[in-house]
């Protein structure tokens, strides 16, 4: 295992949880119910998280609105953004209907000179 990943031990931790309600549920329900299972099993593991949080956008120093994620179909882009205007460096992006199992995709924001990833 790689010593110097990214909060590590915490994404091991919620990638156990992923896979467990993957097992329990396998693929093809809504997406509700995947978050719903996410929730209670954060829970049980002590695991503190925000569900759907509207995030506050700046520029320039002054409150230009609010954004909440949508991320079905730009997946990566949203994530992006959703990182960009938090304080937050790694998103796990997570789909149960796969073929061959739960796809888990770790992303960490690095951005460049002027604010661009």
């Amino acid at each position: 295992m790689v010593k110097n990943l990214l909060y590590r031990e915490l994404v091991y931790k919620i990638q156990g949880i992923i896979f467990e309600v993957y097992k329990t549920l396998r693929a093809g329900f809504k997406e509700l119910i995947y978050q719903n299972a996410l929730e209670q099993e954060l829970l049980q593991q002590n695991i503190s998280f925000q569900r759907e949080v509207a995030l506050e956008i700046g520029y320039k120093g002054k409150k230009v609105g609010f954004y909440k994620p949508d991320l079905p179909k730009y997946f990566e882009v949203q994530l992006f953004n959703y990182l960009k205007a938090t304080d937050y460096k790694l998103g796990l992006l997570v789909n149960f209907g796969c073929d061959v199992g739960v796809d888990i995709r770790r992303r960490i924001l690095t951005l460049k000179k002027g604010g661009k990833f």
